[in-house]
């Protein structure tokens, strides 16, 4: 794993000749070596469709292509960070919520439409993110950010997870996402969170959850 936790809102990046480490554009907070940081247009490893996407659910920066032989600090305006180890699967995660990633992982990007039919439509406009997941699958490390730490919370078949729309960070496993409605129609006029929206997760694999509603 690439990645190594040095405190909550930061980790330490190893850069080793051959490998890629892709970051989200402004998180270098330091380094040290021969490592070169590059604007990636292409998508990072998913190539024009994955950055079409992410240009789709208003990702307008690029990623950073990171290389050469050293260690990088990462942060990102303070928020926690969360390192998550992937063994062949899928992570979901939001696009805003990326800040590094092993460049083994195949990038791609998933409209939520297509799990969560309309209500996954729906839930992209009340929660305020973006129609558009990211997902990273292969073997390789992702840090991700949140608001006031993450919990991983497991889904199994006999228990399903509900989740605040806007405390959703990232899942992974064989997980099905519906989102439904705990009050009427009527009584959902102003209001955006989980007082009226709950994101149903089912299946078997774990969400991240963060400690704050706070968008990124």
């Amino acid at each position: 794993m690439p990645f190594q936790e040095i405190n909550s809102k930061m980790i330490e990046a190893t850069v080793q000749p051959g490998t890629k480490i892709f970051s989200q554009r402004g998180a270098m907070l330091a380094y040290k070596g021969d490592v070169s940081f590059t604007p990636n247009l292409q998508g990072g490893q998913g190539g024009l469709m994955s950055m079409i996407g992410r240009r789709i659910a208003n990702e307008a920066t690029p990623l950073m292509t990171v290389e050469g032989s050293g260690t990088v600090l990462f942060g990102h305006g303070g928020h926690h960070i969360q390192v998550i180890g992937l063994s062949g699967d899928t992570l979901y995660v939001e696009a805003d919520r990326l800040l590094a990633f092993d460049g083994t992982l195949r990038q791609g990007t998933m409209f939520l439409g297509s799990q969560g039919g309309i209500m996954g439509m729906v839930r992209g406009q009340v929660s305020g993110q973006g129609l558009f997941t990211t997902t990273l699958k292969g073997h390789g490390a992702v840090a991700v950010m949140a608001h006031g730490g993450v919990i991983e919370l497991p889904i199994t078949p006999q228990r399903p997870v509900h989740v605040d729309p806007q405390a959703y960070v990232a899942h992974h496993g064989d997980v099905r996402n519906k989102l439904s409605t705990a009050l009427g129609w009527r009584d959902m006029v102003g209001r955006g969170s989980g007082e009226a929206f709950q994101l149903e997760l089912s299946g078997s694999g774990a969400v991240y959850v963060q400690a704050s509603e706070e968008k990124l």
